[in-house]
């Protein structure tokens, strides 16, 4: 790199750092519509969709969110932990794509198809992302190389257990959102697993070709039938528009709704023709938030410029600028913006790495029994891969158009596999009632915005399966419906400078993974974080007779979740899932090793984690957590064993206890009572024994208010 273009790009850098508009500082000084103090306040949903980041690539290094400071990261077959991916050869950690050094801003993007998804996944094992993805996909961002992204989340709420539905590319996630499913609902009803010809596994639908209006779209493959989410609107009497110019929305693969009969058949004159077909500017957004005809749900289809996508022609400059232009339009009628929610995500990660397990139904392991159990029926939501590894052809006959859904070294399991959900993705919601930079860390996933539609009008989107509505958000906790308006005015970069940003860059190296890897990095603090619906409780039996341990997995919450067992003496094995529904239970066993051996690490959300390590053949205790009300933990020790057995408990964080001893008599029970008010209600205890027996319990304890993001986060960086 020369000096003169490092110097350049510095320099242009810190005059965009230096400018601030008063955009978001707008934005945040209008007062929520409040009459109702309920979700009915809102009468306008705008939603854009961006393109191909990850939640890690953007946001794995801001402070107050599930990034790289992860304290409880899942372990590899290898031995280390999630961060410590492979390319075959060597390990390559997540680094950063220095904005200084190299082009960061045109970062290259990665392989995002199904198969690849699948192979780096690994059914949860992960491992070898840079292998499946390339080394580009462990590239990630701090706020110097995306200043207005940052600012956007930490003015209102960034969302950081959003995922994407599907474990693939941008069609089948973008069929997805705008209508709740991307396989038959009708085949998933009768228990039937779909392949590609009633679901979308990779991009075919939406690529169309032909212009609008004349001589109009061609489409590939056979369309859906299944009503999409603007049909249900229609049907309701809800007004919806889709803002896009329908020969620049990227050749149609902005639009899931091209893939649906209702959709691909509307005549010129009807509603679906007019509002979802139709040439809709920014212009007529800025028209109508002014003339206060703003329809009641809105979607905005980016070009390929505006996208987002990596590898140009779009980037983070260039697409903050896009955004900076449909918040000024939201923002140009303060009374429309005080009743308007702005949804802005993206409809796959990309290849980019995100380090934390998707909460997908159970995999099949390769001998056809399921990795996991469910108290929710499963059948009907898996992709059967009829086509088997080999490249085929496409049925349209398109030249080039060969496909394949399974790589030929991916056979840890076999042709039924999970759709999804897939990595984490950025989720922003823009309102004024999520403003003040608040962290929801509630599972969601694309179904969350159509549940959040369904919430506020009272509609049904029935493509929508029993699974995402058990598991996935509907988005309401993101939001202050009773006493929203309590402005917070940050400061917010100039987002003009996009072009001049992007030029600077181009000049610059590219940012390839270092030969020698570099410390991982996250920003340490806390931020706001919403109250959860979860109150998870595992705990395990001895069932000696048998050498086993019984895990049961109780959820007393008000929304279901997904637990994820990994068997640190089996780390070659599929991790088990279970889905628990609110209310409900699960058990399952596992054999412990031949001189009784067993090593349970057990995830859930928000940081939820057991550690359940010890031996059958050895006086151990019982233990059971309470969760109280207003912030108290009971931990109960019971002793079934014929001998009083000597433990230690110690608070690994947080300063609760240090190392103490406890002595439990034979066939007694202890109960200790710890406040958890000084450290916003989080935890993190280990019980242990000399006899190597070690049980460790983190999480939150949630207590209906609302609190702090993980106060020990990115303290061990």
């Amino acid at each position: 790199m020369s000096g003169i273009n490092r110097r350049e790009f510095i320099q242009k850098s810190a005059g965009a750092s230096a400018l601030w508009v008063s955009l978001l500082q707008k934005a945040l000084a209008v007062q929520a519509n409040n009459h109702t103090r309920s979700i009915k306040d809102v009468q306008h949903i705008v939603i854009l969709m961006q393109e191909n980041r990850s939640f890690d690539h953007y946001f794995g290094a801001m402070k107050g969110v599930r990034g790289f400071g992860d304290r409880f990261p899942i372990p590899l077959e290898s031995g280390l932990r999630v961060f410590h991916q492979s390319d075959g050869k060597r390990i390559i950690p997540p680094y950063r794509a220095d904005g200084r050094k190299t082009n960061a801003a045109l970062v290259k993007g990665t392989p995002h198809d199904f198969h690849d998804t699948q192979a780096a996944w690994n059914q949860g094992k992960y491992g070898f992302w840079p292998l499946f993805k390339t080394p580009y996909s462990m590239a990630y961002y701090t706020r110097e190389e995306i200043p207005f992204q940052y600012a956007m989340a930490e003015s209102f709420t960034i969302c950081d257990a959003y995922h994407c539905s599907v474990a693939t590319g941008t069609d089948p996630n973008r069929i997805m959102f705008f209508s709740g499913s991307n396989f038959s609902p009708e085949k998933r009803a009768a228990g039937i697993n779909c392949t590609d010809v009633d679901a979308e596994p990779i991009n075919v639908r939406c690529w169309i070709e032909g212009k609008m209006p004349d001589p109009g779209y061609t489409y590939r493959l056979n369309g859906f039938k299944w009503p999409t989410i603007p049909d249900v609107l229609q049907d309701a009497g809800i007004s919806w528009r889709i803002y896009q110019d329908p020969n620049n929305n990227w050749t149609g693969a902005m639009h899931g709704c091209l893939a649906f009969d209702s959709f691909r058949n509307a005549q010129p004159g009807s509603s679906i023709y007019e509002n979802g077909m139709r040439h809709w500017s920014l212009e007529d957004l800025t028209n109508d938030v002014k003339n206060e005809t703003l329809p009641q749900v809105s979607w905005i289809l980016p070009s390929q410029e505006d996208s987002e996508h990596p590898s140009a022609p779009s980037s983070p400059y260039h697409a903050s600028d896009y955004t900076h232009k449909i918040l000024t339009a939201l923002t140009s009628n303060p009374e429309v913006w005080s009743k308007t929610v702005f949804f802005l995500t993206f409809d796959e990660n990309d290849g980019f790495f995100d380090h934390v397990p998707a909460p997908a139904i159970p995999s099949y392991n390769i001998d056809n029994t399921l990795a996991g159990k469910s108290t929710i029926d499963l059948a009907g939501m898996y992709f059967h891969n009829d086509k088997g590894i080999e490249i085929f052809q496409d049925p349209s006959g398109k030249p080039g158009d060969k496909s394949v859904y399974q790589d030929h070294r991916d056979t840890i399991t076999g042709n039924i596999r999970p759709w999804g959900m897939g990595p984490r993705v950025p989720m922003y919601i823009i309102s004024p009632w999520s403003k003040g930079g608040w962290v929801l860390s509630e599972v969601a996933d694309h179904t969350s915005v159509g549940q959040f539609i369904e919430k506020r009008f009272g509609i049904t989107i029935p493509a929508i399966s029993p699974w995402h509505r058990a598991v996935s958000s509907d988005l309401t906790a993101a939001f202050d419906f009773e006493t929203p308006n309590d402005p917070v005015f940050p400061n917010m970069p100039d987002t003009s400078q996009y072009a001049q940003r992007e030029a600077a860059s181009k000049n610059l190296p590219k940012a390839v993974a270092p030969e020698i890897p570099t410390p991982l990095f996250q920003e340490k603090g806390v931020r706001f974080s919403r109250a959860l619906p979860y109150r998870l409780f595992c705990t395990m039996h001895y069932q000696k007779n048998q050498q086993q341990v019984q895990l049961l997995f109780k959820n007393d919450g008000k929304k279901g979740a997904v637990y994820h067992v990994y068997d640190m003496h089996h780390l070659d094995a599929i991790p088990r899932r279970y889905t628990v529904e609110a209310g409900k239970s699960l058990t399952d066993e596992w054999t412990v090793t031949t001189d009784g051996g067993y090593n349970l690490e057990v995830y859930g959300p928000n940081g939820y984690f057991h550690k359940f390590s010890g031996n059958v053949n050895i006086n151990e205790p019982n233990v059971r957590l309470e969760y109280h009300p207003k912030g108290k933990l009971s931990i109960h020790i019971d002793n079934d064993t014929s001998t009083t057995l000597e433990l230690i408990i110690s608070s690994n964080v947080y300063g609760y206890m240090n190392n103490q001893p406890l002595a439990v008599p034979a066939g007694k029970s202890l109960k200790m009572q710890v406040s958890l008010e000084s450290s916003g209600f989080w935890y993190d205890f280990t019980l242990a024994s000399k006899t190597g027996y070690v049980h460790r319990f983190a999480g939150r304890l949630e207590t209906g208010v609302h609190s702090t993001s993980d106060p020990a986060m990115a303290t061990e960086l």
